[in-house]
């Protein structure tokens, strides 16, 4: 039938829209971040990073996870609080190209150093080959894990281990996905590797 819609196309449709949607609101609202109204009455701490390419200067509280920083202050809601104890892996950002569990991480650590979260990764509205490599092979189910996935993934590339599926799984296994979608995962992390080396 002419101009049939494939269950692919919806599912790919579905899936890119609030990745690619999340990068422009996220980055959008980034780029007016200047120094926000300080919610926390702890002890603070000024920091100067920079966020996804863009300077941030922030005073934050000593205390405060770079999860929260990242969610709260500055909008950059696709780290996902999973856990919060830094053992399911919803939260990996990188900073200066290493990933951590940003629940785990204190925002003042980011003073000086480059943060990368998952809406930096995609070049205007071109996918980042492992975000495109995830709706290829269906590697996210109810999503909420696909952030912090993805940028374990990118790491896991780039430090070399992902030579097997043996490897991938054994460097993602810190990242766990409620729903099983472990098999395209891997799936996905192989497409992309190959052509993040090409690149």
């Amino acid at each position: 039938m002419t101009g049939a819609v494939s269950r692919r196309d919806v599912l790919e449709a579905g899936a890119a829209a609030p990745l690619v949607g999340m990068a422009l609101a996220d980055g959008a609202q980034a780029q007016e971040t200047g120094p926000a109204k300080l919610p926390e009455n702890g002890i603070t701490v000024p920091i100067a990073t920079r966020i996804n390419g863009r300077a941030v200067k922030l005073e934050v509280d000593a205390r405060a996870s770079l999860l929260d920083t990242l969610r709260e202050r500055l909008a950059l809601t696709g780290a996902k609080k999973g856990c919060d104890h830094g053992q399911c892996g919803a939260c990996t950002v990188h900073i200066d190209g290493r990933r951590v569990a940003s629940c785990l991480t204190m925002a003042a650590k980011a003073n000086g150093r480059e943060v990368t979260t998952i809406e930096g990764i995609a070049d205007g509205e071109a996918l980042h080959p492992m975000q495109q490599a995830f709706i290829d092979h269906d590697a996210l189910q109810c999503g909420y894990c696909t952030p912090g996935q993805i940028m374990a993934a990118i790491a896991c590339v780039r430090e070399g281990h992902a030579t097997s599926r043996d490897q991938i799984r054994e460097y993602l296994s810190g990242n766990i996905c409620r729903c099983g979608a472990y098999v395209g995962i891997v799936a996905a992390v192989e497409q992309a590797a190959a052509q993040m080396k090409e690149a």
